[in-house]
């Protein structure tokens, strides 16, 4: 199963290759990887949100990623990323059904937030739009109610009391399609380090069935 993953991979990314050479104005920066996998990922994980680190961080949550070698999800901890321009924010990456298959759609920054599946992964992230902060001129601005925040450090701070304190944590996500099951994973706390595009061009490359 290994060695097919592995066969197809490469022989997707050497077609890639070969579109990229063909297209004026294509560059491989505009390209990222996505996967596709036969069966759900697992229930997202309630967790506790860490102190923000300073001003201008903004938060991205955790999410599941794949593990082509050991063919099953691992989670990803979400983090503090200092913003790449003022102005950006985060729009998350989510799993999504994509007709025959579970589809990953990249994370990435940009000057306002995108769709990212209707998933709640909380702390302001709450299925739509981004509930969590604002930027103002240069400067960004915490809500206290839904992030951690140390208040004699970073002064930049409101409460905006329509979002319900209970909301701060992520919702357990359940996906539930015919036919397919979801597994836990076996590799919880492991780390992983994201890329972060700032564009969403996401092409499907990678497909693995169980």
């Amino acid at each position: 199963m290994r060695l097919a993953n592995s066969i197809h991979l490469l022989v997707a990314v050497m077609a890639m290759l070969m579109l990229i050479s063909v297209l004026p104005g294509f560059t491989p920066a505009q390209v990222s990887i996505a996967i596709s996998v036969g069966f759900a990922p697992p229930e997202l994980p309630v967790y506790a949100q860490p102190i923000c680190p300073g001003q201008g961080y903004i938060w991205t949550p955790g999410y599941w990623a794949w593990d082509a070698d050991d063919e099953d999800y691992y989670w990803v901890p979400g983090t503090w990323v200092l913003a790449p321009e003022v102005g950006f924010l985060w729009t998350p990456g989510y799993w999504g059904w994509g007709g025959s298959s579970f589809v990953f759609y990249e994370g990435y920054w940009g000057p306002r937030i995108g769709f990212y599946g209707g998933v709640n992964y909380g702390y302001g992230y709450f299925g739509r739009g981004y509930e969590g902060g604002r930027w103002d001129g240069e400067h960004f601005y915490y809500n206290r109610t839904v992030n951690n925040i140390n208040v004699t450090e970073i002064h930049n701070v409101y409460r905006r009391k329509k979002v319900a304190s209970t909301l701060r944590r992520p919702t357990v996500l359940r996906i539930i399609q015919t036919g397919h099951r979801t597994l836990g994973a076996r590799k919880i706390t492991r780390s992983l380090r994201r890329t972060m595009p700032t564009s969403p061009t996401t092409f499907t490359l990678v497909t693995c069935q169980r």
